[in-house]
């Protein structure tokens, strides 16, 4: 069976790292569902994050050939339960005077912020589980997306630590 699965990957922070991580999932044909990366708190390191979709076999497959790669220094499985995942979407909305107090209903209900606004459109920033954002993008399509930008999934695991800190557990 098919499931999403998020994995945190601490790689040294240098040319050409993110090129290795993606093409090693091109060469062997896994598709990435979402990837973010960035410096971490220590400026020597990146993490970066993917969520891909695979059985059990394809997630320790991906796992087993991220580790032989030399800029790897650690990788995490990061299960829904014990971690704290987040995205951010831009999403520039269609509002007429009939529409907007319907739209700005929903942006306080889905906790969102409007960040830009012209008379006939709304620029709203929403962060949270994917899920609540693909649920915000259903009830305002009828109102017309004009433009929409997502982010990816960005993960840290709950309570204290972290995958500079732990090293190769």
């Amino acid at each position: 069976m098919n499931n999403k699965f998020v994995l945190g990957v601490l790689v040294s922070n240098q040319y050409g790292v993110l090129m290795r991580v993606t093409s090693l999932f091109a060469r062997r044909g896994f598709n990435i569902d979402s990837l973010t990366v960035g410096e971490t708190e220590d400026r020597a390191y990146s993490r970066i994050t993917i969520t891909a979709t695979g059985d059990d076999a394809t997630k320790e497959q991906i796992i087993k050939q991220l580790r032989k790669l030399h800029d790897v220094i650690k990788i995490d499985l990061m299960p829904p339960e014990t971690t704290v995942i987040r995205e951010l979407m831009l999403i520039k909305l269609r509002a007429t005077g009939q529409t907007r107090g319907e739209i700005l209903d929903a942006v306080n209900v889905f906790r969102c912020k409007v960040v830009d606004f012209t008379p006939d459109e709304l620029c709203i920033e929403m962060t949270g589980q994917s899920s609540k954002i693909d649920a915000f993008i259903d009830f305002v399509a009828p109102y017309g997306i004009i433009e929409m930008c997502r982010t990816g999934v960005v993960a840290l695991e709950r309570g204290s630590g972290s995958l500079i800190n732990r090293g190769n557990e």
